[in-house]
C-alpha cells in the first residue's frame, strides 16, 4: 500500500500555504521545491534528548505550536527537534513494521463466532458492507486478557483511533494504559487497527467500526459496549451510527476526544496536489462531512461526551456557532460538549492542549470515566474540578506516556508521505447515503 511519493505527490495538511516562512508560493515548482526540502529535513533528523519534566515538555510544545500554522510535516520535524518525539523517519518505519504482526495488526484471528449473524447485515436497515466478514473482523485487536463481558467484569470498550495511525499507536500512551491499569481502569479495552492507517476513504473506515460494535457486543454475551474515539475515529463512528442503525442499541456511551464533526478549516488543500482520501474528507464542510451531518447527523445517536480544546492545532474553528467539535441533541440521545479551557479556566488542565493532547488531559479522563460508569453522558457537576484541573496529565500517566502520544503526529506525517493511492478529488458519497 505504501511507496515513496514523487515530489508533486507531497501535500499540505494543516495550514494555509499562501506563504511559508514569509515567501509566497505561487507555482508548482515553488511547492515542489518546498516539499522536497521539508521531506528531506524530516528524513535527516535524529532523536534528541527529551525534556526532563512534564512542565518543560508542555512549555516546549506550546512554544512550537502556539500561534503557528504548521504543516503536518513541519510539526513532526519540530517535535523531533525539540525532543518531544522519540521517533524519526526510519524509526517510524521500523516501529510500524515491528507492530504490524502484533499490537497494531489489522490481520488478527478472532475465532469466536457470534450467536446471531451480524454479517452481511445485523438489521434490514443497515447499509451494505463492501468488505468481507474476515476483513472486517480481523481489524479488531482483542488482548489476551480480555474478559468478554463475563458477569462482574468491566464494560467492554472499543477504541477507534485517528488519521495516519493504527488504533494501538493512537492509544498506547493513554487509554490502553489507563484501562489496563487496575488503579485507573473503568472498562476492558479492545482496539481497531483499520487497514491503511485510517488514510483511506472514511466511508470504508466506518464499516470496520460498525461491524466491530455489533460483533463485539455479540461475543460479549450481547452486553452493550462503550466506544471511545480520537479525531477521525469519531467521524467514522458517527457515520456508522447513522448508516448502520443496528449499532446504536449496543452502545451505552460514545466518548469523543478532539473530534472534527464539521471538519477543519486548517486543512487547506492545493487541488492539484494529490492527497490521501481521509485528508480530503477532513476539510470543513467537505462532501463527506456534509453527508454525515445531513438529516440529523449533526446530533448524537447514542449518549455522547465530547471533549475538545480551543487550542487544537488540527481541528478549527473551535469557537462560536461554527465550532467543529460539538454535537447537537436533536434525537434526544444525550450530549455533553466540554471545551477544557471553559471547564478549567486559568488552570493547568485548561491551558494549551493540542489535538493529540486531549486524550492525556486529566479532565478528559474524568469525564470519560464518569460517562462510562454512569447512565447518560459525562457530567461536570459530578466531578471534583478543584483537584482535577490542577494536573497536566490523567492519573498514572507519565512524561513517557506524553512522549508516546506526541509520537502519533510523527507517525501520521511519515505514513501520509508514504501512502500510495493519493488523489486530488474526494471519494464519491456511497449510494446508500444519497
Amino acid at each position: 500500500m505504501f511507496s515513496l511519493p514523487g515530489l508533486t505527490r507531497s501535500l499540505t495538511l494543516l495550514c494555509s500555504i499562501t506563504q511559508v516562512f514569509g515567501t509566497p508560493i505561487d507555482t508548482r515548482s515553488d511547492i515542489t521545491d518546498y516539499f522536497s526540502s521539508v521531506e528531506s529535513d524530516l528524513k535527516s533528523l535524529t532523536v534528541q534528548t527529551a525534556p526532563s519534566t512534564i512542565e518543560d515538555a508542555f512549555s516546549k510544545l506550546q512554544s512550537i505550536l502556539d500561534g503557528k500554522n504548521l504543516t503536518l510535516v513541519e510539526t513532526a520535524t519540530q517535535l523531533i527537534s525539540a525532543g518531544l518525539s522519540s521517533l524519526t523517519w526510519d524509526g517510524v518505519v521500523s516501529y510500524i513494521d515491528g507492530l504490524e504482526s502484533g499490537l497494531a495488526s489489522s490481520s488478527n484471528v478472532n475465532s469466536r463466532e457470534p450467536s446471531v449473524a451480524v454479517y452481511p447485515s445485523a438489521s434490514t436497515g443497515d447499509a451494505p458492507y463492501s468488505f468481507s466478514e474476515d476483513e472486517l473482523r480481523s481489524a479488531l485487536y482483542i488482548p489476551g486478557n480480555f474478559t468478554y463481558g463475563v458477569s462482574g467484569a468491566p464494560q467492554p470498550i472499543l477504541l477507534v483511533g485517528g488519521t495516519g495511525n493504527p488504533g494501538y499507536v493512537t492509544f498506547v500512551g493513554t487509554y490502553i494504559k489507563l484501562l489496563q491499569n487496575e488503579e485507573t481502569s473503568f472498562g476492558d479495552p479492545v482496539w481497531l487497527n483499520i487497514p491503511g492507517y485510517e488514510l483511506d476513504d472514511l466511508q470504508k473506515n466506518a464499516e470496520f467500526v460498525a461491524y466491530a460494535i455489533n460483533y463485539l457486543s455479540n461475543i460479549c454475551g450481547n452486553r452493550s459496549i462503550a466506544v471511545m474515539g480520537y479525531s477521525q475515529g469519531n467521524l467514522d463512528s458517527q457515520w456508522a451510527y447513522k448508516y448502520w442503525p443496528s449499532t446504536r442499541a449496543h452502545v451505552t456511551d460514545h466518548v469523543a476526544f478532539s473530534p472534527g464533526y464539521r471538519g477543519t478549516e486548517l486543512t487547506q488543500i492545493i487541488k492539484w496536489v494529490p492527497q490521501p482520501p481521509a485528508w480530503l474528507q477532513a476539510l470543513y464542510d467537505s462532501d463527506f462531512v456534509l453527508a454525515t451531518r445531513a438529516n440529523g447527523g449533526d446530533s448524537s445517536y447514542v449518549p455522547t461526551t465530547v471533549i475538545y480544546s480551543l487550542t487544537d492545532e488540527v481541528v478549527q474553528p473551535q469557537f462560536g456557532d461554527g465550532a467543529s467539535s460539538p454535537l447537537k441533541d436533536a434525537h434526544g440521545a444525550g450530549v455533553t460538549n466540554v471545551r477544557v479551557q471553559d471547564a478549567c479556566p486559568g488552570q493547568v488542565a485548561g491551558s494549551f492542549y493540542t489535538h493529540e493532547g486531549i486524550p492525556y488531559n486529566p479532565l478528559a479522563y474524568a469525564l470519560a470515566r464518569d460517562a462510562v460508569l454512569n447512565d447518560g453522558t459525562g457530567q461536570l457537576s459530578r466531578l471534583d474540578l478543584t483537584s482535577i484541573c490542577g494536573n497536566y496529565l490523567a492519573p498514572t500517566l507519565t512524561l513517557e506516556d506524553f512522549l508516546l502520544t506526541e509520537n502519533t503526529a510523527v507517525v501520521a506525517a511519515v505514513l501520509t508521505l508514504l501512502y500510495d493511492g493519493k488523489s486530488t478529488t474526494e471519494p464519491a458519497i456511497a449510494d446508500y447515503a444519497k
